[in-house]
């Protein structure tokens, strides 16, 4: 017998940051969170530097431009990117 697989695409909808976690906030209301350290560039950011971010990919990644850095939502996962 056949099965439906349902495959998700999280998004993005909100993103949080202090001195130790980023804190990404999913549209089907999950959030997940990660330590800073694993991302370098936002972690020696400033505070200003840290809040400049867009959604990127309907809320598939974060951008922050002032850095150059990206960051997707299945990769906060431990899905594929």
């Amino acid at each position: 017998m056949p099965t439906l697989a349902i495959k998700h695409n999280p998004a993005a909808v909100d993103v949080r940051i202090d001195d130790a976690v980023i804190c990404v906030a999913l549209a089907d209301g999950r959030e997940v969170s990660a330590p800073l350290d694993w991302f370098p560039r936002l972690r020696d950011a400033t505070p200003e530097q840290r809040r400049n971010w867009r959604l990127i990919g309907r809320g598939e990644g974060i951008h922050w431009s002032d850095l150059d850095e990206d960051v997707s939502v299945n990769s906060l996962l431990g899905l594929p990117t």
